[in-house]
């Protein structure tokens, strides 16, 4: 056998991760929303082309079964309106824009308040600003009394003075300085403290969460349906008065998708007139034109030029991705649009794959983040991909359609006679669904259901 070093020629074909094909990648697993940002990031770096605010207006279009050859030319550099446009028949209407907006924090709220109580001191003022300075966004005080005490340099019982009055203000439970005391105040506002259940709070809390009522009864001298009752009241609530006044931004869900139905036809609708609209900056087209331009001021527009080329592609090579795979989408879950959750049935992503004729990984990249606005609500695009339980005759149900059946049945339950994880699962296994308790049980608690032991009512 020989052995030694030669140089040799050989033909290999493999995929190269060119900057353009990582973008058309990143572009197609981002939402709408996230699309909006990762477009506004692109403009402030390459100046050839501006972004224009498309109006958020759902324009029904219908799907074209063949897509016509597309000049990338006339779409980024159209000469006569110099714009790309994602949609027509635009207007100026945006919804969010009539959304409300609160602004006042838990502290304008209760400092407003404190402006109304005539009788405190200027000191008595200044300790009362303090406490409320250090109340967390559940509306609690995050310092002792004492501590409290000793950075104002006032005595202690001061401090509580003005802590009570503190306490008074709305929201009720405000200035709490523990979950049993915020609940206590709240209870003396509506002044229904009795005794028995102002020592359920103030010693049988956990034993309550644990719904271990006889246990509670037994040590209070009350009865069953009276500690249940107490729970009952105590769960109407608020153990974080302060969070309304938490402004954490809200995200509003903009589907991507928007399936419409027409006569017995169902119509895949892309919702792209959120996109920005790209456009050529008229100074930069100008400059390509001129003789006198220098070679190295062309190039770089040239290669500016060509970058948004290829975002343009992308997002068209986008839309037409979603466009496919959720038509595909709705072509296997036919029953479900039809009939609602119960006929709604399993699919992987490798069936759709093999359906459009794209890889796998792309499926998953293209219904991540994405939501589809339909007749029967809206869903995530990854609702639709559930697993498989086999069925007494060999059929295959989702594990969605057996989760809603748990539901209706834990519904349609008696409450003193609640049903156990192992009694559902023999109901399911009468209507010829094989599901085990564990999985019952795995189920239950994927939908926020208590046990059985914790939804007895007596």
């Amino acid at each position: 056998m020989n052995m030694g070093l030669g140089l040799y020629q050989e033909q290999t074909l493999k995929l190269v991760m060119t900057p353009e094909l990582r973008q058309a990648i990143t572009i197609l697993q981002f939402s709408a929303v996230d699309l909006v940002s990762y477009l506004q990031e692109q403009a402030n770096e390459n100046p050839v082309f501006e972004l224009q605010e498309a109006a958020m207006e759902a324009a029904p279009a219908k799907m074209e079964k063949q897509q016509p050859e597309i000049d990338w030319k006339e779409v980024i550099g159209n000469r006569a309106t110099g714009e790309y446009s994602s949609g027509k028949n635009e207007s100026t209407y945006n919804p969010l824009d009539f959304v409300h907006q609160g602004n006042m924090t838990l502290y304008e709220h209760l400092e407003s308040q404190l402006g109304y109580i005539k009788s405190f001191t200027p000191a008595q003022r200044r300790i009362a600003q303090f406490l409320i300075g250090n109340l967390d966004e559940k509306g609690y005080l995050e310092i002792t009394l004492e501590e409290a005490a000793e950075r104002m340099g006032v005595e202690l019982n001061e401090a509580e003075d003005v802590l009570v009055v503190i306490q008074h203000f709305d929201p009720a439970g405000v200035a709490a300085r523990s979950l049993e005391e915020c609940l206590l105040l709240q209870l003396r506002h509506l002044a229904l403290d009795d005794e028995a259940i102002v020592q359920v709070v103030t010693h049988h809390l956990q034993d309550l969460a644990d719904c271990r009522f006889q246990r509670i009864a037994d040590k209070v001298g009350c009865t069953v349906q009276e500690v249940q009752a107490m729970a009952d009241l105590l769960r109407t609530l608020n153990p974080r008065p302060g969070a309304a006044f938490s402004h954490v931004d809200t995200r509003y869900v903009i589907p991507d998708v928007t399936v419409e139905k027409v006569g017995e036809e169902y119509l895949v609708l892309v919702n792209d007139v959120a996109t920005p609209r790209l456009k050529i900056n008229s100074f930069y087209e100008k400059m390509l034109n001129q003789q006198k331009s220098q070679d190295e001021a062309k190039q770089f527009i040239h290669e500016k030029l060509n970058a948004a080329m290829w975002l343009a592609k992308s997002l068209e090579q986008r839309r037409l991705t979603l466009m496919r795979v959720t038509q595909a989408i709705v072509d296997m879950q036919r029953d479900f649009f039809d009939r609602g959750v119960h006929y709604l049935k399993p699919m992987t992503q490798k069936e759709i794959a093999e359906q459009v004729g794209l890889h796998e990984s792309t499926i998953s990249r293209a219904t991540s983040n994405k939501y589809v606005q339909t007749p029967r609500g809206l869903f995530e695009l990854k609702y639709f991909f559930t697993s498989a339980l086999s069925t007494a005759g060999g059929e295959a149900t989702s594990s969605e359609s057996v989760k809603r059946r748990i539901k209706l049945l834990i519904d349609q339950e008696d409450r003193k006679q609640p049903l156990s994880d192992q009694k559902l699962s023999e109901m399911l296994l009468e209507e010829g669904i094989e599901i085990s308790r564990r999985t019952v049980a795995k189920y239950r608690e994927e939908m926020m259901i208590p046990s059985s032991a914790k939804r007895k009512r007596f």
